[in-house]
């Protein structure tokens, strides 16, 4: 004799439903991270980083960040951005090692740097670009310039200006 627990069926039921419907959120929300450019924002400064933040996310952009130069070769080593934002004068490493560093890693080579500083001298450009920074902002940056440069660098026409 077959001995049926409907409400063990049910329960069964509701858990393998839940199970397919957390599958297609994560797939789902894996093709939306594939579209959307993601940008690391290194800078000592909480205040720019918040700000930076705020903003790109409202351009579209996903956004994470790290406190200074050492954070962001740590997170580097995970994650993979579209596009980076780099201060220079940050406690621990400045951007000038982590450009070296980035443009010296077989993985990360091609990543593009935009660096975003008050040092706005020739000779700190000049370095910068001799490193491989492939665009070079002074503080306070225009948020029309630095979209523009972010685009330039990804080709991104899709995202809203």
């Amino acid at each position: 004799v077959v001995i049926l627990d409907p409400h063990a069926m049910v329960r069964q039921e509701l858990v393998r439903l839940e199970s397919d419907k957390n599958v297609g959120a994560q797939a789902l929300l894996a093709r939306q991270e594939i579209s959307t450019p993601t940008i690391l924002v290194v800078d000592d400064s909480v205040t720019v980083r918040k700000v930076t933040t705020r903003f790109l996310e409202r351009e579209g952009y996903i956004v994470h960040t790290a406190k200074d130069g050492v954070d962001a070769l740590s997170q580097l080593q995970d994650l993979r951005p579209d596009l980076m934002l780099l201060d220079i004068e940050m406690p621990r490493m400045d951007g000038f090692e982590v450009a070296k560093n980035v443009r010296s890693s077989s993985r990360l080579k091609d990543l593009p740097i935009i660096m975003i500083t008050s040092r706005t001298g020739d000779k700190h450009r000049e370095h910068a670009f001799s490193l491989g920074v492939n665009n070079y902002l002074g503080k306070p940056y225009q948020e029309e310039v630095l979209v523009g440069a972010i685009k330039d660098l990804l080709g991104d026409g899709e995202t809203k200006a």
